[in-house]
């Protein structure tokens, strides 16, 4: 979702912060869940990093819906380390 705004709306500033601190915040929880399915096939860690993933996945979510409304009400949710990543760009 967030790399439509980005491409379509080049010229304000508000909706381009907020793409590119969605696109920072989903691109460790994507990575964390290849992680996770590459674990989950090992026999012995497999039920653990199932549900480890599963409680990354939920984090991920709340995180996302938390930001959603924060931004739909205009106002802006910063991450400690994530938001002053996507602050480079």
């Amino acid at each position: 979702l967030a790399l439509i705004p980005l491409l379509v709306e080049k010229d304000d500033k508000e909706v381009q912060w907020h793409a590119k601190h969605g696109l920072v915040l989903f691109v460790p929880c994507f990575a964390a869940a290849l992680v996770m399915v590459v674990l989950s096939s090992l026999p012995w860690v497999g039920c653990v990093t199932a549900l480890l993933g599963f409680a990354i996945f939920l984090a991920y979510l709340v995180a996302a819906i938390l930001c959603i409304v924060k931004g739909v009400n205009g106002e802006r949710f910063k991450f400690p380390g994530i938001s002053e990543f996507a602050d480079r760009f």
